[in-house]
């Protein structure tokens, strides 16, 4: 990895190390005035729940060494093998964000959700940066500061940047392939009587990826090579070289409430302003035997490939919401107007020009609300959305003490992008229906043993029933002569109706020092049309963790591994930044496990992991988690966590 790319991250490292030292105050008798306990987490989830009081900052070393937990959404993902390249959410979810929607989602996992940003109320300035170097040039940087004026007002700013060095068909190990970078500006306000709470921030981030398109077998002797010859990683040939994806996204996020009668019923007003720039390049179009090699065709222009992707989105929510001891409420209205557009580059006629290809103007109103009912250990909750005319969700769920379950429905439109795109490789323009889906979830969550106890369990299963209607895809296209040849379609007639069963186990056990937690979903019916799911994903963890030095050191030492059967998972088009479905690669099962320490010192957390240390055992070269994209190699990963309260 060049320097360069190092300067920043080793900056703020230099920069902060000196404040160790006073990174607490004492008073006269060494008692600690400031800290975890006086750094209160203001989420904007809860002050529309009229709980604007905050939670004591998270500080516990569960998890920190999992690649999973270093970026915006930890659930379980297929991507392209490296850091900060292009994901999908690996299971199955139904879909409750109704109304007009992009559908540019490959790269959401790197940034922020403006509505579920951490707030904060301190007594003292607080620092927070995280960092993450691994031996294959992965790399993660995360600070950020804020503090308060007087109790009213609470402002901050926090910077992040992700990078990567490609893993395949690398002239050398330092050539990048994934830069990140963005800024967060935030800020909370209150009244003294604490009638009048408003929250805002200003997002702004660029992620660029260097698309390869995967591994270009060779050929010896009329035969190509086979999937267990593609693992050279940079010495492996890829398919493109001069490609690249930028994703640029702007948000403006602003809630605020002022309670009318105390809790009991409380004004509200959410306003949100989001500009997402998407722009895929190529200035290397090959042609081979007349034919263009990896893409299907060139449409504008055969020398060089430029789209662009715009998407506009401004919404206003106004409604009312209250809560008292047994009810808590929440009804409002909400207006959507979006605005989504692509333009290319054409030599038809010359000179190369760019020409408008898609523009989409369209407003909808929504009206929704919620409705929950707790009563000792019994919970009865209601929630949904309704847009004129033609989408909906609405959700029911009861809870018993450990047993729950939920009744979901969700009738949502395409996307913005699966109805109309027109690029240099790919268009369509569809006119499906609406996508229907039906699931049923029954829930057991139960902790066996008290906190005090030496033996500590917990229990946690459900399984769902998930009935699917008119599924909307991106497949290849049925007159396909190239594998990349893809379009958007519908499942309809016969094959409409489509149904997953998806059982989920997880146990997690506290004995002594021991630490137990493992967890496995299968999912029955993920190889239908239109669908790929794992039969089976696992994950287990298994650790021990004590205090040392005289309690001056709380530290960890485990394994984790994760492991997912075999199937054929979805490949990616580069071109559209979309997932497709694809029948002619099959990715073999296979398990990755880490070895890992962890050590917590005051305010200071580290991990040293070896990530992937099973590679080479038992015939275990590599693995493919897409089609053609090796996953990352083993590397050596350090992180290091710091929280300042001063």
């Amino acid at each position: 990895m060049r320097l360069g790319r190092l300067r920043l991250p080793l900056l703020w490292l230099l920069l902060l190390l000196p404040l160790l030292s006073r990174a607490q105050i004492v008073d006269d008798s060494t008692r600690v005035l400031y800290g975890p306990r006086t750094t209160l987490v203001v989420r904007e989830g809860n002050v529309l729940r009229n709980l604007p009081e905050g939670t004591v900052l998270d500080t516990t070393l569960s998890g920190i060494q999992n690649s999973r937990n270093w970026y915006y959404d930890s659930t379980f993902q297929q991507d392209l093998g490296n850091v900060g390249t292009a994901s999908r959410r690996l299971l199955w979810e139904t879909n409750t964000n109704i109304g007009i929607r992009y559908g540019r989602t490959v790269f959401d996992k790197y940034f922020r959700n403006s509505a579920n940003i951490p707030y904060y109320d301190t007594r003292s300035p607080y620092t927070y940066f995280r960092f993450v170097q691994g031996s294959q040039g992965e790399q993660v940087f995360e600070g950020s500061y804020s503090r308060s004026i007087k109790k009213a007002v609470n402002l901050g700013i926090a910077y992040e940047r992700f990078s990567a060095n490609k893993q395949l068909g690398a002239v050398s190990t330092r050539e990048g392939q994934v830069t990140h970078t963005g800024v967060l500006v935030f800020a909370r306000y209150q009244t003294k009587n604490d009638r009048y709470h408003l929250l805002t921030n200003y997002y702004t981030a660029k992620h660029r990826v260097a698309e390869q398109g995967g591994i270009r077998p060779g050929v010896a002797a009329g035969v190509q090579d086979s999937l267990e010859q593609l693992f050279d990683y940079e010495r492996e040939t890829v398919l493109l070289t001069q490609a690249i994806n930028k994703d640029h996204r702007d948000r403006f996020h602003l809630a605020h409430t002022y309670n009318l009668v105390g809790r009991g019923l409380t004004a509200f007003h959410v306003f949100d302003w989001s500009r997402q720039y998407n722009r895929f390049t190529d200035d290397r179009l090959t042609f081979e035997e007349g034919r263009l090699l990896f893409y299907p065709e060139a449409l504008r222009d055969s020398a060089r490939t430029d789209d662009v992707g715009l998407y506009r989105q401004l919404e206003n929510t106004f409604g009312f919401l209250g809560r008292t001891k047994l009810l808590e409420y929440r009804v409002y209205g909400r207006q959507r107007t979006g605005r989504y557009s692509m333009e290319s580059l054409t030599a038809r006629p010359a000179p190369e020009r760019k020409v408008p290809t898609v523009q989409v103007d369209t407003t909808q109103i929504f009206v929704g609300g919620s409705a929950a009912f707790r009563w000792k250990i019994f919970q009865v909750l209601l929630d949904g959305e309704y847009k004129f005319i033609n989408e909906a969700w609405a959700r029911g769920s009861l809870r018993l003490g450990p047993l729950s379950g939920e009744l979901l429905y969700s009738s949502f439109a395409p996307t913005l992008t699966q109805q109309r795109y027109s690029g240099n490789h790919h268009q369509w323009s569809t006119d499906f229906d609406n996508t229907n889906v039906t699931q049923l979830t029954v829930a057991f969550d139960q902790r066996i043993g008290s906190k005090t106890a030496r033996l500590q369990q917990r229990v946690l299963a459900s399984g769902q029933v998930i009935n699917i209607n008119s599924l909307v895809y991106y497949g290849l296209d049925p007159l396909a002569v190239n594998r990349q040849d893809l379009a958007p379609q519908q499942l309809t007639g016969a094959n409409a109706n489509q149904r997953l069963l998806i059982g989920t186990l997880r146990h997690q056990l506290r004995y002594g020092v021991l630490r137990l937690d493992n967890m496995v979903t299968f999912t029955e019916g993920g190889d239908q049309e239109g669908l790929s799911i794992p039969q089976v994903v696992g994950n287990s963890r298994i650790l021990a963790e004590g205090f040392l030095f005289q309690k001056a050191l709380f530290s960890q030492v485990g394994v984790e591994a994760y492991y997912q059967s075999s199937y054929k998972p979805y490949n990616y088009s580069p071109a559209t930044q979309q997932f497709f479905v694809q029948n002619y690669f099959t990715s073999r099962s296979y398990p990755v496990v880490d070895v890992f320490v962890t050590a917590d010192i005051k305010t200071v957390s580290v991990f040293l992991k070896m990530a992937y240390i099973n590679q080479g055992l038992d015939g275990n070269a590599g693995y493919f988690p897409t089609p053609y994209f090796t996953g990352t190699p083993r590397s050596f990963q350090l992180g290091l966590k710091w929280n300042f309260f001063d």
